[in-house]
């Protein structure tokens, strides 16, 4: 079964955005480059809901060459690239099916609240994080309320020479 990874920059005080989804104070740095490239030789499907994705177009991103790209919205209908398929049915149903077919890692990109509904559903294998060096005091929270705990190891970690930390998490089952 393919493994499921959700990948995200946050404030030390855990928002990955401010209230207005304005994500300026993210830093992007070789050391995060090399990280990031080395990440996606794992992997070959994207996904992310549709805040998330407006967010990338926003950055000049419209799609991640390489891999199957997925964003999940029922208003959102024409991507501005043909390697980005809008998917309006279910997520968590989606992504079932999606990882059980053969492939590399699957990895869900930024936004919470899908993040929330496929931790609920025990679909993510990994948490990847960035935790940037600034407390933001408001904003969208990196997760949201749930239903129950949900344990972790940790599998690497790297303090970066920006002030970041980079931390990669194993779901424990």
């Amino acid at each position: 079964m393919r493994v499921v990874t959700f990948g995200v920059a946050n404030s030390l005080d855990n928002f990955i955005a401010r209230s207005d989804h304005g994500t300026d104070w993210l830093t992007w740095t070789d050391e995060v480059a090399a990280i990031s490239a080395e990440y996606w030789k794992t992997i070959d499907t994207v996904v992310m809901g549709r805040k998330t994705y407006e967010v990338a177009l926003k950055l000049g991103t419209s799609s991640y060459p390489g891999a199957k790209n997925y964003v999940f919205s029922r208003s959102f209908k024409a991507p501005p690239n043909a390697n980005v398929e809008v998917i309006a049915d279910d997520a968590v149903a989606f992504l079932q099916r999606l990882k059980e077919q053969p492939g590399k890692g699957i990895c869900v990109i930024g936004g919470g609240e899908l993040a929330h509904s496929l931790f609920e559903a025990d679909l993510i294998d990994q948490v990847g994080v960035n935790i940037q060096p600034v407390l933001l005091g408001s904003g969208i929270p990196l997760f949201l309320p749930s239903s129950h705990q949900l344990n972790l190891e940790l599998a690497e970690h790297k303090v970066l020479k920006n002030g970041c930390v980079y931390l990669l998490y194993r779901v424990k089952r």
